[in-house]
């Protein structure tokens, strides 16, 4: 379980790529930003309302989200709570 979590570490990148806003974000990026797991993120983009921001296929096994997207995601989620 140790070797999964550090890899998983490795492959995350700097939190400072969400501050571009055309910055392609790896889920594990997009899971530490929203708090949210991936199982979570993939049940938001099924349902009809666009829960979640859609992904960028950037190749055929290879989904990014953009950092403005996902950002601006979470401020609706902070302005809604209020």
């Amino acid at each position: 379980m140790a070797d999964t979590n550090a890899a998983r570490l490795r492959k995350l990148q700097p939190l400072q790529a969400a501050q571009v806003a055309d910055a392609l974000l790896r889920l594990a990026t997009v899971e530490a930003i929203t708090g949210l797991g991936r199982s979570t993120i993939y049940a938001k983009l099924k349902t009809p309302e666009n829960q979640f921001p859609q992904p960028v296929r950037i190749g055929t096994r290879c989904t990014r989200w953009r950092a403005g997207d996902v950002t601006a995601w979470v401020a609706a989620q902070v302005a809604a709570a209020k």
